[in-house]
């Protein structure tokens, strides 16, 4: 069941992410949204919260990216964005947007297997990781010239991660605290 969710789920939140960078009436921060990184990999993570099996949350955080992926190509090609179906070379695209899909094969799985890892043994690294791409995406970004305004929106991104990150520390402490009682 968790995969047929993966892949609704999935696929609505590439469509929803390409549709809104589209969205250029609500002003620069939908595109600036939507051009977000983080939001790509913690989103498999979420996926790999759900397993207590290493080798479902892979499989079930790949679903989700691949999913995804695929919801944000459907619509970055269909008639919604101007596209002419009769006009669309899926092997030119698909080759375009290698990147992507190699980034998302690597990503989907990694945090997948990474959510597992915390809902399992509350580990630091995958806290570290998962809070660490909200926090440092903006400074990422800052250093390869690719900071698109507006800032607040990038500003939110690091007050999430640091929150999430927070929680983690919180949360770890706890279940740290809780294991290490005699039962």
């Amino acid at each position: 069941m968790v995969f047929l969710i993966a892949v609704i789920v999935g696929f609505l939140f590439g469509g929803a992410d390409q549709y809104l960078g589209s969205l250029i009436s609500l002003g620069p921060w939908a595109a600036s949204v939507s051009g977000m990184s983080a939001p790509w990999l913690v989103f498999p993570f979420a996926f790999g919260l759900s397993q207590m099996s290493a080798r479902r949350a892979a499989l079930v955080g790949l679903t989700a990216t691949a999913s995804a992926v695929i919801g944000y190509f459907v619509l970055t090609l269909s008639p919604l964005e101007g596209v002419s179906l009769s006009h669309v070379d899926l092997i030119g695209f698909a080759h375009s947007q290698r990147e992507i899909i190699v980034g998302g094969l690597v990503t989907g799985p990694l945090f997948g297997f990474l959510g597992q890892r915390w809902r399992t043994t509350r580990s630091w690294l995958s806290a570290a990781l998962v809070a660490g791409v909200l926090c440092l995406e903006p400074l990422a970004r800052f250093a390869v010239g690719r900071l698109d305004p507006p800032r607040d929106v990038w500003m939110i991104e690091v007050v999430i991660g640091a929150a999430l990150a927070a929680y983690f520390l919180i949360a770890g402490a706890v279940y740290r605290q809780r294991s290490r009682r005699p039962v």
